[in-house]
């Protein structure tokens, strides 16, 4: 099987497991809903109770969802455009690369942070598979010339967006964990009956560190950089754009989204722009 063959079977793997586990999210309604848990720090939560999240809190449950939406009628729909194309476009591979690292870290935090469901084993079948789907697009960009992706029009605004995010989020990921262990609480608010801090711990430990070198690589003009940042500013436009649609399930359900709601649509705008104007420099075609 060519390298092109499979790329197309993952794809297909992680587009049918992927609508799967997302339309399982919106659509099942089991459960008797929301009801109080006292979790092994004292703190009373409550739990959803209700659908395929039924044992996480109600407001990480909505979040779960407001996702859901967007993968199966936004990212899904475009992985089965990108995926199966005939003949792909540097750019179109780099967007390919950039949504397909979305799918495998969200279902990764799935993976890790979503409460034991039904789901499980799409989970697992999804981020294995967007993991080797992901390796082999970066090798395959890897055998282009990077270094004449942009010429003498690299854009230094996707570069520095991407130092600033990574500065700005770890300070808020920071500002949640320093705290508590200063004052000897140790447990954050937020970790509610959970084991630990999944999203901020990867955060801190691989995304915003990918997100500060590869800024610093591009303004560098490193071959690196002109690989990492474009594909890192796609994979950060659907976060955030998933992040966008948490904050707003959560404002339909009546939860304060004020000031998170600006921040974060500031944030998806950035994040947005800066793939924009890199697609927009890329010379090469082929």
């Amino acid at each position: 099987m060519s390298t092109k063959q499979t790329l197309r079977l993952l794809v297909a793997v992680i587009v049918l497991a992927a609508t799967i586990a997302s339309a399982s999210g919106i659509f099942l309604e089991a459960g008797s809903g929301p009801y109080q848990y006292t979790s092994i720090r004292g703190q009373e939560i409550t739990i959803s109770g209700k659908g395929l999240y039924q044992h996480m809190s109600a407001n990480d449950a909505i979040q779960g969802i407001a996702q859901d939406y967007l993968t199966l009628f936004l990212a899904v729909p475009l992985l089965l455009i990108f995926g199966f194309r005939n003949k792909s476009s540097l750019k179109q591979k780099i967007f390919l690369a950039g949504l397909t690292a979305y799918f495998l870290v969200t279902y990764f935090f799935y993976l890790c942070m979503g409460m034991y469901n039904e789901c499980f084993l799409l989970y697992v079948i999804i981020a294995g598979s967007s993991f080797f789907g992901f390796i082999m697009q970066i090798q395959d960009l890897q055998k282009t010339n990077t270094n004449t992706w942009f010429g003498l029009e690299r854009p230094a605004f996707a570069g520095w967006f991407l130092i600033a995010n990574a500065i700005l989020i770890g300070l808020m990921w920071l500002s949640m964990v320093i705290p508590p262990i200063m004052d000897g609480s140790l447990y954050p608010a937020s970790l509610e009956h959970y084991t630990t801090l999944i999203v901020q711990g990867l955060d801190l430990a691989i995304l915003l560190p990918v997100s500060m070198i590869s800024g610093v690589l591009f303004l560098k003009r490193k071959s690196s950089g002109y690989l990492w940042t474009p594909v890192y500013l796609v994979f950060l436009s659907f976060l955030m754009l998933a992040l966008m649609a948490k904050i707003i399930g959560m404002g339909i359900k009546g939860v304060n989204i004020v000031p998170a709601v600006y921040i974060i649509s500031v944030i998806t705008l950035l994040a947005l722009a800066g793939a924009w104007i890199c697609f927009r420099r890329i010379k090469t075609k082929g």
